[in-house]
């Protein structure tokens, strides 16, 4: 079974820099468990529109990311709330 590493996009740093600090604890903490099971886990996109970007829940947030199967990468591009996330899609 490979081993997957995180890649952070330099968003995600903006994006935790106003959480309380057990919740971005926990969403990284999240991130890790995501590419340890990277091969476990069914990645379904999230919408048609943005092929390979996955979306998986924590509480009231959402952790988007993308995976690269051939370098074994888990790319977390935003961690926000949902209703961060549907304010940005209308």
């Amino acid at each position: 079974m490979p081993w997957y590493r995180v890649a952070y996009l330099p968003a995600v740093l903006n994006d935790l820099r106003t959480t309380e600090r057990p919740m971005a604890q926990r969403l990284l903490d999240k991130t890790k468990w995501l590419a340890s099971n990277a091969v476990n886990l069914r990645h379904d996109s999230m919408h048609p529109d943005l092929p390979g970007l996955i979306q998986y829940a924590v509480a009231d947030w959402r952790i988007l990311y993308s995976i690269d199967r051939e370098e074994h990468i888990v790319a977390i591009h935003r961690i926000c709330t949902r209703r961060e996330l549907y304010r940005r899609a209308s």
